[in-house]
Formats: structure tokens, sequence, C-alpha cells
């Protein structure tokens, strides 16, 4: 029994080899011959967020979605596109949420606004409650 495992288990391993072969490209291998478009690419990507990861760039992720963005990006570059109009293009497409930075416009108001309001009103709870307590044990 222990051998039949031991068996499916290399088996298994074995198997599994040519599919790591033809997965998806590291970001390392989504690299521009040019040194100053690769540059170019790299400040593009730290100004767009993954939408898959949500709290990194694509620069950073390694997310297939951010993978087909470096690929658009290096892709607008070759195209002769500046940096401005790449990522006017995939703010366009995407939406604000895509930009690192997004826009203060009404839609993102809360966005940027609700943190502060957050703080403000649990710092009004606090209050109240500290002020209610009378110095009584918690």
């Amino acid at each position: 029994m222990k051998r039949l495992i031991f068996f499916t288990f290399i088996c298994l391993m074995v198997l599994s080899i040519p599919l790591k072969l033809v997965a998806e490209p590291s970001a390392a291998l989504i690299k521009m011959e040019d040194p100053k478009l690769e540059q170019r690419a790299k400040s593009i990507g730290k100004q767009l967020r993954c939408l898959v990861c949500q709290n990194q760039t694509i620069d950073e992720s390694d997310a297939p979605m951010a993978n087909d963005l470096k690929k658009l990006v290096r892709k607008k570059l070759k195209q002769g596109n500046t940096d401005q109009e790449i990522i006017d293009f995939i703010h366009k497409r995407y939406g604000d949420f895509v930009l690192m930075n997004p826009p203060v416009k009404p839609s993102t108001y809360g966005l940027w606004f609700a943190p502060f309001v957050i703080f403000i009103i649990g710092g009004i709870i606090v209050f109240y409650y500290l002020k209610n307590n009378n110095g009584k044990s918690l």
C-alpha cells in the first residue's frame, strides 16, 4: 500500500512538470530590450493598480491580469505612445480604480474622504463613551 501511494505521488510529480513549462511567463520574462523603454514601462507600471491584487501596482504583481497590463504597456511604448497617453488609455478602459492615485472628483469622494470621516466618528464615539463612563471600570 505504501509503495502504491509513493508510486502515485511520483507519477503525479512527473506529470505536473509539463504544466509548469507552459505556465504564464513571470514578470521577470516580460522585459524590453531597450533599457530606457523598460524604465519607462516600470515607471508607468508603478502608477497603475493591479485589478486582481488591488493593493499592489502592476509592476509588483505576478497576477495574469497584471502581466497582461504589463504587456499592453510595453506594446504601447513600442508603438511610440507617450507615458500619459498609455495611462489615459488604460484609465479610459478600466476606470478610476486602475490608478494608484485616482483623481478627486464626486465619484471618488468616498475613496478620498471616508477614512477621515470614519476616524472622526470613531473619535466622537470614544469621547462620549469615556465621558459617560465617569471613571467606572471597564
